[in-house]
C-alpha cells in the first residue's frame, strides 16, 4: 500500500464518516427487551422505516411549498424520489415477514402498548396526502412537542389542496368549497376539481406541468396503497386476526384503510378518458 493512498491518515482531528453519520448514537438505539435473536430484526425494520418517513416528509412538505407558489417543475424531482423511498418501506415488509408467528410470540410481550399505529411520523405523512382524522390526536397527548407537531399538521393544507389551488390559480374552475375550507377534515372528491383534471388529460401538451403532477401524486398514492397491503398481509401473516398492541384492531383495521383514496378525482377521470 501506497503511503501517499490517505487510507490511514491520523484522522483525530477531522470529521469522519462515523462522525459525521452519528454512528455512535445510530448504532447504539438497538435495545432489545428480551434475549429473544429476532427481536434486533423488529426494531431495526421499524426504526429504518421511520427514517424513510424523515425523508419522505422532508420531500413532500418542501414539493408542498413549491406547488403553492405555483412553481410545479421543482416538485417533480422531490416527488419522485418519494416514491422511491416508498418501494424501500414496501420491500421492508419482506424482510420483517421472515418472522414467523411463533418466533413473534416470544417477545410480543414485552412491547406493552406500544404499536406502529401510534407511529407519528406516519401520521405526518397521512396528513401531508390528505387523510386527516382529527380524533387520531388523542394518541399523541402524553407526548407535548409530538401532540402540538401533529395538531399544527392537520391545520395545513395537503399537497393535494396545493394542487388544486394551483389549478384555480391557472385559471381552471374550481368550487370555492375546494379553496376555502377546514383543513383538519379529510378531502372529498369534488366535480369541479375532476372536471380540471379531465382538462389537464385531455390537453397534455397545454398542461404538461400539471400532467406531470398529476402523475407523480399517482404514483405515490399507488405506492402508498402497496405499502398499506404489505402492511396488511405482514400482520395477518404473523399475529392473524389478533388485536394490535396498542389496542388497535390490527388486520381488521388496516383492511378498511385499503378502502381510502388519497386524490379521488385522478382515479376517477382514468375512466372517463
Amino acid at each position: 500500500m501506497s503511503k501517499n493512498d490517505g487510507i490511514y491518515d491520523d484522522l483525530s482531528k477531522d470529521m469522519t464518516y462515523g462522525d459525521y453519520l452519528q454512528l455512535d448514537s445510530l448504532l447504539s438505539s438497538q435495545h432489545r427487551l428480551s434475549e429473544h435473536h429476532d427481536e434486533m430484526l423488529f426494531i431495526i425494520i421499524h426504526q429504518t422505516s421511520e427514517l424513510w418517513m424523515k425523508l419522505i416528509l422532508h420531500e413532500v412538505n418542501a414539493a408542498k411549498a413549491s406547488i403553492l407558489k405555483s412553481d410545479l417543475e421543482p416538485a417533480f424531482k422531490m416527488l419522485s424520489r418519494v416514491s422511491r423511498i416508498q418501494q424501500q418501506l414496501i420491500q421492508s415488509w419482506d424482510v420483517l415477514s421472515t418472522l414467523t408467528p411463533s418466533e413473534y410470540m416470544e417477545f410480543r410481550g414485552e412491547l406493552g402498548k406500544s404499536s406502529g399505529f401510534q407511529s407519528y411520523q406516519n401520521r405526518l405523512i397521512e396528513f401531508a396526502l390528505g387523510h386527516k382524522k382529527p380524533n387520531v390526536l388523542g394518541v399523541y397527548k402524553h407526548q407535548p412537542e409530538v401532540y402540538k407537531q401533529v395538531e399544527t399538521a392537520i391545520r395545513e393544507k395537503s399537497i393535494y389542496d396545493a394542487a388544486i389551488l394551483a389549478l384555480s390559480k391557472r385559471g381552471f374552475t374550481i368550487d370555492k368549497t375546494c379553496l376555502d375550507r377546514d383543513w383538519t377534515e379529510d378531502y372529498k372528491a369534488n366535480e369541479s376539481v375532476e372536471q380540471a383534471w379531465l382538462e389537464v388529460y385531455q390537453n397534455v401538451e397545454k398542461y404538461w406541468d400539471f400532467y406531470e403532477l398529476a402523475e407523480k401524486l399517482v404514483d405515490i398514492e399507488s405506492h402508498q396503497q402497496k405499502w398499506r397491503y404489505n402492511h396488511m398481509i405482514t400482520v395477518e401473516r404473523i399475529i392473524g386476526y389478533k388485536r394490535g398492541t396498542g389496542g388497535s384492531a390490527g388486520v381488521e383495521y388496516l383492511k378498511q384503510v385499503m378502502n381510502h383514496r388519497f386524490f379521488p378525482e385522478l382515479w376517477n377521470i382514468r375512466t372517463k378518458l
